[in-house]
């Protein structure tokens, strides 16, 4: 499955990253800092710096990762 998770970067969004990572599930974690993307990483998400994208830029990452 493909997971989307706003705020990847909070208290519970790295467990979380890490427990559908482990599963085998694709994990995409939304932040608005880019310094957290490394973290994310280690999680097992793949980062997607929202703090430079419009809405439309945004509009369009969601729905291609969730396709």
């Amino acid at each position: 499955m493909k997971f989307v998770i706003a705020g990847g970067h909070g208290k519970i969004a790295p467990l979380l990253e890490q427990l559908l990572f482990r599963r085998g599930d694709a994990v995409t974690g939304l932040t608005r800092n880019p310094a957290q993307a490394e973290a994310l990483e280690k999680a097992g998400a793949r980062p997607v710096d929202l703090e430079k994208a419009t809405s439309d830029e945004v509009a369009r990452r969601l729905l291609t990762l969730l396709v």
